[in-house]
């Protein structure tokens, strides 16, 4: 029987092990040629054994050696690649796995590669925050806002999540819910809210893995995810594959939508053209990306869902869906006004004779006050602009606090 090959050939090991020692070491530093590696090795190998000890083969030799050595470390290559293949775990290990709708959600920003005019008429790189259900591959809700993704964003995409995504005008009645492999009767006995549902499912999350950015460890996202009952559990610190499913989403969406949409900018500066301009406006954006995810991602096979029973063949997310619902079921979660105005964030304000201050404008109430106690009350206070606005009043020693 032939023997396996140990890596390094014939070189001598102590060799073969000061330049693994030395490409281990790259992962950190600004990336160099092979011709620093073989002089940090030759000053390593003289230090440790002495000088003339070990023998270094010729250069072109020395080459091939890092060459077999280096496979899959990206050495001598992009930085950011580096690191990353160095965060992955070294041991064995098993993918998220899991067995029924929202079990797992993994949520996520980045900005999205298209430009857009926002609401004030600058063209500008918006982010796109997503949550994406491990067991279906589902995009629960997705919110595209300017950059700076901001805390009440991320607890607006929570309750998009447990919201049917209604039918817009001049969408295809193919869209529906009704014409998806999705048991759309059966579901609808049970949540009334899903007649006139586009084709993407309702799923209510268990547990959302979130990365460390400011927006999903602050208060008001956690407090949201607490009111709506949701565990949360942060991923570890420079460890992207702890929510992989999210971050290669994001990839599929740069190619499979972003691409193709007027505006695209490529993911960075050497794949960009020349004068490219914002076509859509974010609201209009925005809407297209939810159509896509409807007409495309939800009905698109996908290479990471396939039956044990028919392993050839890739799922759709909506036919996973389907299967999954049958057995673990469905209980629908409605928000009510109120439910709404709790996610949003909490800011202290002093009750004055004529009202609240909020970013340099007054609200008079409509209604009254009430400071006294621990009661939480709501009221309605109008801006000396006029338009009604909810507020949320906890009353507490004359103080009030509006979200």
């Amino acid at each position: 029987m032939r023997g396996s090959r140990q890596p390094g050939g014939h070189a001598d090991e102590r060799l073969v092990a000061v330049v693994a020692e030395v490409l281990a070491a790259q992962e950190n530093l600004s990336t160099g040629t092979r011709s620093r590696v073989m002089r940090q090795v030759e000053r390593l190998v003289a230090e440790r054994y002495g000088q003339g000890v070990v023998e270094i083969p010729s250069r072109a030799t020395f080459y091939r050696l890092i060459k077999e050595l280096d496979e899959g470390k990206h050495s001598f290559g992009a930085a950011t690649t580096r690191r990353s293949q160095g965060r992955r775990p070294q041991e064995p290990f098993t993918p998220t796995m899991a067995v029924r709708p929202g079990e797992i959600v993994q949520i996520d920003t980045t900005p999205l590669d298209v430009l857009a005019v926002l609401d004030d008429g600058v063209t500008g790189r918006v982010e796109l925050s997503i949550a994406v259900d491990v067991a279906s591959r589902t995009i629960c809700a997705a919110v595209l806002r300017p950059a700076g993704t901001k805390a009440v964003d991320a607890a607006l995409l929570l309750a998009r999540t447990l919201v049917p995504e209604p039918m817009r005008p001049g969408w295809a009645d193919a869209l529906r819910m009704s014409a998806s492999l999705i048991p759309h009767a059966r579901l609808m006995s049970i949540d009334a809210r899903l007649e006139h549902a586009a084709a993407k499912p309702v799923i209510v999350p268990d547990t959302i893995v979130i990365d460390h950015g400011k927006v999903f460890v602050s208060d008001t996202f956690t407090a949201a995810c607490r009111t709506l009952g949701i565990s949360v559990q942060p991923a570890r610190p420079a460890t992207p594959t702890d929510k992989g499913i999210v971050e290669r989403t994001f990839s599929s969406i740069n190619t499979l939508f972003c691409q193709h949409v007027a505006g695209y900018v490529g993911s960075n500066v050497t794949q960009r053209g020349r004068d490219v301009e914002a076509v859509w406006t974010l609201r209009e954006l925005s809407e297209l990306f939810e159509e896509w995810l409807v007409a495309c991602w939800q009905s698109r096979p996908h290479d990471g869902l396939r039956s044990p029973f028919l392993p050839n063949k890739a799922l759709s997310p909506n036919e996973v869906y389907a299967l999954l619902v049958t057995r673990a079921g469905h209980l629908p979660v409605c928000l009510t006004g109120d439910d709404y105005i709790e996610l949003l964030p909490v800011e202290w304000r002093k009750i004055n004779d004529y009202g609240i201050v909020m970013d340099y404008r007054t609200y008079d109430g409509c209604g009254s006050f009430r400071v006294k106690g621990w009661v939480r009350h709501r009221a309605r206070i109008c801006p000396a602009e006029g338009s009604d606005e909810p507020v949320r009043v906890r009353g507490l020693c004359g103080t009030a606090s509006r979200c």
